[in-house]
């Protein structure tokens, strides 16, 4: 446990210099969530008027569901540095090292961690500036940045799986593209649940970005059911550990392709 440990910390720190040599990207990745909460806001303030919805103030609708939007994003293109690495042929030197495998995962998803942080800490003083308030105070704000770390770091795990199988941004992006929107648009991100289309109500009780918005949201709000955010939670962890699974086991497949 220790050696893990060890190892992790070690493809932690290299992560992070690598981020530390490039802070824009963090910049960059928060260019979308702004727009969400800059436009969408005003732009959808008339939704609270729809009889059921139950919020005055779209913003604060809105708050959660952007926060756990860019984790969601944040995680899932994570997979490009590892074809970085894949080209400049750091991977294959890492998988000739007494490193442990799962190391190399952990510091990716520990990475998405903190950059996950810095930008949900940034939303959320916009989204204060903007109007919107966090009820249970730090507490709610804790499940809701952990909410986005499990999701986002579950979108980390599949993204760097799928980079070690198909080794091409092209077809990386693709694939991301193909489940990644889609996901966005099936949970109740930017409307109520219970104002969607029935089958799209279905969709979303499946869908772990859903999950987090869920639980962010409840944690946030007035009249917290702590067992649902709870159960929530405890599905999202579950994703995490299936999706480290799958990329440990990607690690085997690229060692049997070359």
């Amino acid at each position: 446990m220790s050696e893990l440990l060890s190892h992790s910390l070690t493809m932690t720190d290299r992560d992070l210099r690598r981020l530390l040599r490039q802070p824009w990207w963090i910049v960059v990745t928060l260019i979308q969530p702004v727009i969400w909460l800059l436009l969408f806001g005003p732009l959808f303030k008339s939704v609270t008027k729809i009889p059921g919805f139950g919020y005055h103030s779209y913003i604060q609708f809105l708050a959660p569901g952007v926060v756990i939007m860019t984790a969601f994003f944040s995680g899932g293109w994570n997979g490009m540095a590892t074809i970085d690495d894949l080209n400049r042929g750091v991977v294959d030197r890492l998988l000739v090292s007494p490193m442990r495998r799962s190391s190399f995962f952990i510091g990716h998803v520990a990475l998405t961690a903190v950059t996950i942080i810095i930008q949900a800490a940034i939303i959320v003083v916009m989204a204060y500036a903007l109007g919107a308030h966090f009820a249970n105070g730090a507490l709610g704000l804790l499940v809701m940045f952990t909410a986005a770390i499990l999701l986002g770091g579950s979108l980390n795990a599949v993204s760097n799986g799928l980079a070690l199988i198909f080794r091409r941004e092209e077809t990386l992006i693709a694939t991301l593209n193909v489940f990644m929107l889609p996901l966005t648009f099936l949970s109740s991100a930017f409307m109520k649940q219970t104002l969607i289309p029935h089958w799209m109500r279905v969709a979303s009780r499946y869908n772990p970005l859903n999950w987090a918005v869920e639980a962010s949201r409840a944690a946030i709000n007035p009249g917290t059911n702590w067992s649902s955010v709870g159960e929530h939670l405890g599905l999202l962890a579950g994703l995490l550990v299936v999706c480290m699974l799958f990329a440990m086991r990607t690690v085997r497949t690229y060692q049997n392709s070359i």
